[in-house]
């Protein structure tokens, strides 16, 4: 989720939510020590539970950076084995580190020997030609025996060579089965799955196998599928009513961003989602994408864009 779930969308998404935990784009160990953090890792207080992600494989930079995300407040520090992109794999670290569990195990060692609060491995099934049953299960012997909290497990292998990072996201096919007998092999570790889980009802058909369930592009896309989370998988109320509500919790956060000089198209790109399946959502879109870039873009433009969207009810969530 790479330029996806910054700082701004994870606010905007702990609107829709209360108890879903949020996590930070990737960030690489040398950004974290030699970039500019509070750019990179700081965050709002509103965003908790929030975890870090980092990317890297040097267990003691690894166990530096994770201190510094501890030291800012994060709940989490989590190292990604997941990422097939070149950049990742010009760096060794992301998906390539799948034919390394025991340099990750390191690497959690390190970390977790290094901050208090959990450290958790996301990973792939595999990768290329690895078989699956053996790959995970050494991966996951690897991180638990080093001090994991939680394994996250996208249930796609990545194949680094012939296969684009988009690709990599839809081509090579799900196998929830193979997560679904590594949580057996691991009845008293926590398992959370990955891949392919667009809705609600599809992530509570997982929990009957697994601890938890990650969801990533279909939560940006579709956010308002939030709105239902609480309810459904905590048994608690919504902390707002609909989009509507959730524009209007947003717009102290984006005012005050606004007078920092963010510019409000930085924010408004993550709420473009929020009305989809409702009469209006394609002139919101149109209105936050053109008008939300202009010199001047601010609160008004936000209402403007909602105030072409239908507020007939029943209609919110049938995306």
């Amino acid at each position: 989720m790479m330029d996806w779930t910054d700082r701004h969308c994870r606010v905007f998404h702990r609107i829709l939510s209360r108890r879903v935990r949020l996590y930070s784009e990737m960030v690489t160990t040398g950004a974290v020590l030699h970039g500019p953090r509070e750019r990179l890792i700081g965050f709002d207080p509103a965003e908790h539970p929030v975890a870090l992600q980092l990317g890297g494989s040097e267990p003691a930079a690894l166990a530096a950076a994770a201190r510094i995300g501890a030291e800012h407040g994060y709940d989490e520090i989590n190292l990604n084995v997941g990422c097939p992109s070149d950049r990742v794999q010009d760096g060794r670290f992301g998906a390539c580190l799948m034919r390394e569990p025991g340099l990750v195990g390191d690497c959690v060692a390190a970390m977790s020997a290094a901050v208090a609060v959990p450290v958790t491995v996301k990973c792939r099934l595999g990768v290329d030609d690895q078989d699956t049953e053996e790959a995970l299960s050494r991966m996951a012997e690897s991180v638990f025996a080093a001090g994991a909290a939680h394994l996250v497990v996208h249930a796609r292998k990545a194949w680094l060579q012939g296969l684009s990072p988009k690709e990599n996201r839809d081509v090579p096919p799900l196998d929830y089965g193979r997560v679904h007998r590594l949580k057996l092999s691991y009845p008293d570790r926590v398992i959370a799955i990955n891949g392919g889980i667009a809705t609600l009802a599809g992530a509570e058909a997982q929990l009957a196998h697994v601890d938890g369930v990650m969801i990533g592009r279909a939560a940006y896309h579709e956010p308002a599928l939030l709105l239902d989370a609480d309810p459904l998988l905590f048994g608690e109320p919504a902390p707002v009513a609909d989009g509507f509500e959730a524009l209007e919790r947003f717009e102290p956060y984006c005012a005050a961003r606004l007078a920092e000089g963010v510019r409000l198209s930085s924010m408004t790109r993550h709420l473009l989602g929020i009305f989809n399946g409702r009469p209006g959502a394609r002139a919101f879109r149109r209105h936050l994408a053109t008008a939300g870039t202009r010199p001047g873009a601010g609160l008004h433009t936000i209402r403007e864009a909602a105030a072409l969207v239908s507020r007939e009810p029943g209609l919110e969530r049938a995306a």
